[in-house]
């Protein structure tokens, strides 16, 4: 056969060839890339770590049984440029129905799906970051070691022993990926929002406290009452307190001084641990928060109640309420109600 129509036949064989791949493609694309995913689940949440290589996500799609063939998803996604080095990382919601290009340009646009992180009453700023990485992509030791990091507290005008103040209770929504930088700008920005409403700043000024003195003995309520409807006047016992240059004298920061969370009672050795912490060792408010509190025990304090209580005790009847006393005569009375009150219960 001479060379020249050998070539010829040569080639027609890869004109053919290309043509039965560029139909299956051309097939593939107007139909499987149209076609709705036949997903396991009425819908699939995915998350793809910072850093990730194309594979990487393939492998992702392929294990949440997203993508059934790997091929026509590499060629669909070199198709429409979706490969890049690193790829869009992020939390992505895939919905029922959608089809193969829809997925593809939805990865490649990097909308995501928001998360909610949950903060309550954590106590110490390793809580809150084992809390925050449960939500989203940095683990605690990440973000623990920003929280710790003096430089960068300090330029948003925050301590260590003060920078829980910063954390405001609820129910935020954020991004996956969002970074622990991103984490503390949010806060911020948060914390700001929380402080201008409902006259908060201006109730504080007129108490002569800080947003940060503020939350801190909000702490110390929080722990001393479960009842929200007893805070005001709970609040109004230490704000007198401070106001006469009395110590505190609170339970609980002796028990934060000391780190023993779990003591069921109050003892000697709490009480007389050295702590700036411990108010019943130093004057005036401990120089940070002991918990992060709540927003009903911060409004408790803006709007203390103005009475002349200076003393309280636990009623002992099981209510989780307190008998308030203007004077350690009534104080003692009381006192001796709540041993009544547990042996009527036999506690004691």
């Amino acid at each position: 056969m001479p060379m020249k129509k050998r070539l010829l036949i040569i080639l027609g064989a890869i004109v053919a060839v290309g043509l039965v791949a560029a139909t299956y493609f051309y097939k593939k694309y107007n139909q499987g890339g149209r076609v709705p995913i036949d997903l396991p689940e009425a819908s699939q949440i995915i998350q793809i770590p910072t850093g990730s290589t194309f594979e990487e996500v393939l492998q992702i799609l392929t294990q949440k049984g997203i993508v059934e063939d790997p091929v026509i998803f590499s060629q669909l996604a070199d198709y429409l440029e979706y490969r890049e080095n690193p790829m869009r990382h992020g939390r992505f919601k895939i919905e029922p129905g959608i089809s193969l290009t829809k997925l593809v340009k939805g990865l490649q646009s990097g909308k995501q799906a928001t998360i909610n992180v949950v903060l309550t009453n954590e106590r110490l700023l390793e809580d809150v970051a084992a809390k925050v990485a449960r939500f989203i992509e940095s683990d605690s030791l990440a973000i623990i070691n920003m929280l710790h990091n003096d430089i960068e507290i300090a330029e948003i005008g925050y301590t260590r022993d003060n920078l829980m103040s910063l954390f405001i209770p609820n129910t935020y929504n954020f991004f996956w990926n969002t970074s622990p930088e991103g984490f503390l700008q949010r806060m911020v920005k948060e914390h700001d929002q929380f402080w201008k409403a409902k006259n908060r700043l201006t109730k504080a000024k007129k108490l002569g406290l800080s947003t940060k003195e503020v939350y801190t003995l909000a702490s110390i309520v929080e722990k001393e009452t479960l009842r929200n409807d007893e805070k005001r006047r709970m609040a109004g016992v230490y704000y007198n307190r401070l106001q006469q240059g009395m110590r505190l004298q609170a339970d609980p920061t002796a028990v934060f001084a000391t780190r023993d969370f779990d003591t069921p009672r109050v003892l000697n050795k709490h009480i007389n641990f050295d702590s700036p912490f411990n108010t019943y060792k130093y004057k005036g408010l401990p120089p940070g928060p002991i918990t992060m509190t709540s927003i009903s025990s911060i409004d408790a304090v803006l709007n203390v109640e103005n009475h002349d209580y200076v003393y309280f005790c636990a009623k002992g009847d099981g209510s989780g309420y307190h008998n308030f006393a203007k004077s350690l005569e009534q104080h003692n009375i009381n006192a001796a109600t709540y041993v009544a009150n547990l042996k009527k219960r036999g506690l004691r």
